[in-house]
């Protein structure tokens, strides 16, 4: 048995997200590349480059981990790049798309012949989350107006749009892309290509999966341009856990339940957007707190229910840890860093990495 804490990628599970994503493809005549800041978990890339074009970056690193793992095509983006990074950007990029037009005017130059492009910020967006909102007030995020960006368009080749966060509304997506398309019609007939981002949530059983086929299809014909999508929750959504083991089990007031990680170290996302982990079958007439073991006080995953008391020793799996969760594990408090596990399509599991006080070591100088 694998020592706990670690992560568990299930290959069925990321299998049927990728026969959505090839039906989505073939249907629709979109490209579709995994975003890395969401999923960069290379040792299941095998699986998934047979089902995606390619990989989108927002970084130099992400850019060479996309070639030199994933291969096909390869985008990079940034919100900013430095001078020092370019060269070696564009050695490992098939396309180089700019945050801004003060970026584009300062190293479209050094892209030689590869296709340039611009990320464009139409103002509206699906996210919920001020955080996450790239249509927020003084949002750095992309150019957004029509008649500046028109001055440019020498030496543009494509777009690329991420307003979508979150959205599993069809109909959400459809209106916004509409109130995109009146604005930014004019310059869609000027490019060759537009990417729509990621954040949409067609990979979810209930997403009407044709209609959004045949809305991004349209989408192409009229403008004459190849469509690209960027999903990274969509594309790993429901294919992992956290797998811990209870530490202890003290009562403060009401009964807590302490795990081998921490959502500080492991899974941040909980604690930046102050949600719960998810655990299954969370039903039985004994709830738990259950807390992680760093030092801080907020370090909470939950209350869930279970079938039985929990006792020492007794193994937790929290749901849904692919997105944004190990692209983010971090070495707070110095604590055991979840090694990465895969379960294969024959049911074994695979423990492909594990981390040690070296490891912890070399992070640091």
């Amino acid at each position: 048995m694998i020592q706990t804490p670690y992560y568990l990628i299930d290959q069925a599970h990321l299998l049927a997200n990728m026969q959505r994503i090839d039906h989505l493809r073939r249907t629709s005549g979109a490209k579709i590349l995994l975003a890395l800041k969401c999923f960069a978990t290379w040792s299941v890339f095998d699986l998934m480059r047979q089902y995606m074009d390619g990989t989108t970056s927002s970084s130099l690193y992400e850019v060479r981990l996309g070639r030199e793992r994933f291969g096909g095509e390869t985008h990079a983006y940034c919100v900013a790049y430095a001078g020092h990074e370019m060269d070696e950007v564009v050695a490992h990029a098939d396309k180089i798309i700019f945050n801004s037009l003060g970026q584009l005017g300062r190293y479209a130059s050094r892209c030689g012949e590869k296709p340039v492009g611009l990320r464009l910020n139409p103002g509206v967006s699906a996210s919920d989350f001020d955080l996450a909102d790239p249509a927020r007030p003084f949002s750095r995020l992309g150019e957004g107006d029509p008649a500046r960006i028109a001055q440019a368009m020498e030496r543009i080749s494509g777009f690329m749009i991420h307003n979508n966060c979150e959205n599993a509304d069809y109909d959400r997506f459809d209106a916004m892309l509409a109130d995109i398309e009146a604005r930014y019609g004019e310059l869609f007939a000027r490019v060759d290509w537009i990417s729509l981002g990621g954040g949409i949530h067609f990979t979810a059983p209930d997403y009407p999966l044709d209609a959004f086929s045949a809305r991004l299809k349209d989408f192409a014909e009229r403008h004459a341009v190849q469509v690209y999508l960027e999903p990274g929750e969509a594309a790993v959504t429901g294919s992992a856990s956290l797998e811990v083991t209870v530490l202890d089990t003290p009562h403060h007031g009401k009964p807590l339940a302490v795990v081998d990680a921490s959502t500080e170290a492991h899974m941040l996302d909980l604690l930046i957007y102050r949600e719960s982990a998810c655990v299954a079958p969370n039903s039985g007439p004994h709830r738990y707190l259950v807390c992680g073991k760093s030092c801080l006080a907020g370090d909470i995953f939950g209350e869930f229910d279970f079938p039985e008391p929990l006792q020492v020793g007794d193994r937790i799996s929290f749901r849904d840890a692919a997105g944004y969760t190990m692209v983010k594990k971090n070495w707070f408090n110095g604590l055991t860093m979840p090694s990465i596990a895969v379960r294969e399509l024959d049911g074994s599991e695979r423990l492909v990495r594990r981390f040690a006080f070296r490891d912890y070591v070399n992070s640091l100088s």
